[in-house]
C-alpha cells in the first residue's frame, strides 16, 4: 500500500512538472514568436503610418536591443527576487504591451515592442532557473525538461511568419500584438498555479531593487549595448564613429564598475573564474552567427536566385525546425547518458559540415537539395542550443542561474546581429551565386572558429564536472 501511494505521489509530481513546463514553454515562445512574426507586418506598418523603410525597421531594432539588454537584466532580477514571481510579472508586462500597441501611432508601437521585449525576456531565464527544482521534485532529468522548452521555442520561431501572415490577413497588423494577450495570460495563470513557490527572499521594494541590481552596472551595460548594437545594425548614419566611441567607453566603465561592485549586475570575476561558462558564451555567440547566417541568408538566395515566392521559401525552410523538434528528446537522452562533451564536439563537427553544405546554393537552388540542406542544418542547431543551455545551467553558481541563462540569450542576439552585418555586406549587390559563394566561405571560416572554441569549452566543462 505504501509503495502504491508513493508511486501515485511520484506520478502526480511528474504530471504537475509536465504541466508547469508547458506553461513555462508557452511563455518562452513569446520572444521568438514576436521576433519572427513582425517580419510579415513591416509592409502593413509602412503603409498604415506612411513610413520609410529605414523608419519601419526600428520595430525590429528596438526589439533586438531591448532583448539583448533585457535578458541578463531580467535574469538578475530573477536571481534576486524569485523565478516564479518575476515570470508572472513579465507575462503581465506582455499583456500590457499587447493591449497598448494598436491604440495610437507608430511611436506607441515602438514603445510596446520595447516593453514586450523586456516582458518576454523574463521567460527563458525563469524557465531555466525553475527546471532544476521541477526536475528534483518530479524525479525527472533537467535536460529532458529543457528539451521540451527547446521544442516550443523552435516551433514558435519557425511558425512566426506563418502565424503572423494569417493574423494580418484576418485582422490587420494589430492582431500580432493582441494575440499575445491570451497567450501571456495562459502562461501567467499556469505558472502561478503550478510552479513551486520561490524560496523566501527580500521583498520587492525600491530600496531592495537599488541594493541588489547594481544600477550603475545596468546603465553602463545598457549604454554600451545600445550604442554598439545600433552601430552594428547600420542604424547610426553619420554618427557611427561617435556611437562606437560611446559604446567602447561605456563597456570599459561597465567592466570597471563590475570589478568593484559589492553585488555586481554581471559578475565579471565569476566569468574569469569559470572558464567553462565563459567559453560556452563565446561558443554560443559564434554558433549563433553561423546559424543565423544561414537562417537569414537562405531565404534571400531562394527568393532572388531561385525565384521562389515567400510562401514556398517558408516551406523550404521548415525542415530545419522539423529536424530540431524530432531530435530534441534524443539529444536530451544522450546528454543524460554520455554527458555534454561528446554532444558539444558533435555539434561543432556537424555545424562545420553544414557550413560547407551551404555551397550547394552556388550551383543549385532546386527544391530537393535545399530541403535536405535545411533539414541537416537542424541537427547542429538542436544539439548546440540544448547542450549549451544545459552547460550554462550546470556551470553557473546556484544563485546566478537566471542572469547566466539570460546572458546566454544575449549572446544569441549578438550572433544574429553579426550575421545580419555580414549578410548586409556580402549580399548588398544581390543574392546571386557569386555572392552566395562569399557567404559560404564566411560560414566555413566561422565554423572553423567554432570548432576550436567548442573543443576548448568541452574540455573546460569536463574539468569542471
Amino acid at each position: 500500500m505504501g509503495d502504491s501511494r508513493a508511486q501515485q505521489g511520484t506520478d502526480a509530481a511528474g504530471r504537475r512538472a509536465s504541466l508547469t513546463v508547458a506553461a513555462l514553454s508557452l511563455g518562452t515562445t513569446l520572444n521568438p514568436l514576436n521576433s519572427s512574426m513582425i517580419a510579415v507586418a513591416l509592409l502593413s506598418l509602412l503603409h498604415d503610418f506612411d513610413l520609410t523603410v529605414a523608419t519601419v525597421t526600428w520595430v525590429i531594432t528596438v526589439f533586438y536591443i531591448a532583448s539583448t539588454v533585457g535578458q541578463p537584466l531580467m535574469g538578475r532580477v530573477i536571481d534576486a527576487f524569485g523565478a516564479r514571481r518575476i515570470f508572472i510579472a513579465g507575462m503581465a508586462l506582455v499583456v500590457v504591451a499587447g493591449a497598448i500597441a494598436p491604440l495610437d501611432g507608430f511611436a506607441l508601437v515602438l514603445v510596446a515592442r520595447g516593453v514586450m521585449a523586456v516582458g518576454t525576456s523574463v521567460a527563458f531565464p525563469a524557465a531555466v532557473a525553475l527546471v532544476g527544482p521541477l526536475a528534483e521534485r518530479a524525479g525527472a532529468s533537467p535536460p529532458r525538461l529543457l528539451a521540451r522548452i527547446q521544442i516550443a521555442n523552435t516551433t514558435a520561431a519557425a511558425l512566426g511568419p506563418v502565424v503572423g501572415g494569417l493574423l494580418i490577413a484576418l485582422a490587420g497588423w494589430p492582431a500580432i500584438f493582441l494575440v499575445n494577450i491570451p497567450l501571456a495570460l495562459a502562461a501567467l495563470v499556469g505558472v502561478a498555479v503550478l510552479a513551486p513557490r520561490d524560496r523566501p527572499r527580500t521583498a520587492v521594494t525600491g530600496a531592495a531593487v537599488l541594493r541588489v541590481l547594481d544600477p550603475a552596472g545596468v546603465v553602463s551595460f545598457a549604454v554600451a549595448a545600445v550604442a554598439l548594437l545600433v552601430a552594428a545594425l547600420g542604424a547610426a548614419g553619420d554618427a557611427l564613429w561617435p556611437l562606437l566611441a560611446v559604446g567602447a567607453l561605456a563597456l570599459a566603465l561597465f567592466v570597471w564598475r563590475e570589478l568593484r561592485a559589492r553585488v555586481p549586475f554581471i559578475d565579471v570575476r565569476m566569468l574569469a573564474a569559470t572558464p567553462a561558462l565563459t567559453w560556452t558564451y563565446v561558443g554560443f555567440t559564434v554558433f549563433s552567427a553561423l546559424y543565423y547566417l544561414a537562417f537569414f541568408g537562405l531565404p534571400q538566395l531562394l527568393e532572388s536566385a531561385g525565384g521562389y515566392s515567400t510562401a514556398v521559401v517558408g516551406l523550404l525552410m521548415l525542415p530545419l525546425s522539423g529536424t530540431t523538434i524530432a531530435l530534441a528528446p534524443v539529444v536530451a537522452r544522450v546528454i543524460d547518458r554520455r554527458g555534454l562533451r561528446p554532444v558539444l564536439v558533435a555539434t561543432a563537427v556537424t555545424l562545420l559540415v553544414s557550413a560547407v553544405a551551404l555551397g550547394l546554393g552556388v550551383v543549385t537552388t532546386a527544391p530537393v537539395p535545399m530541403l535536405v540542406m535545411a533539414a541537416f542544418m537542424g541537427v547542429p542547431y538542436c544539439m548546440g542550443s540544448l547542450a549549451m543551455t544545459e552547460a550554462v545551467r550546470r556551470a553557473a553558481p546556484p544563485n546566478a542561474v537566471g542572469v547566466a541563462s539570460g546572458l546566454l540569450q544575449s549572446t544569441r542576439y549578438l550572433g544574429a546581429i553579426a550575421a545580419t552585418v555580414v549578410l548586409g555586406r556580402m549580399l548588398s549587390g544581390g543574392a546571386d551565386a557569386s555572392a552566395w559563394a562569399g557567404v559560404t566561405i564566411a560560414a566555413v571560416a566561422i565554423g572553423l572558429v567554432h570548432l576550436v572554441v567548442a573543443l576548448v569549452a568541452a574540455s573546460a566543462l569536463h574539468r569542471a564536472a
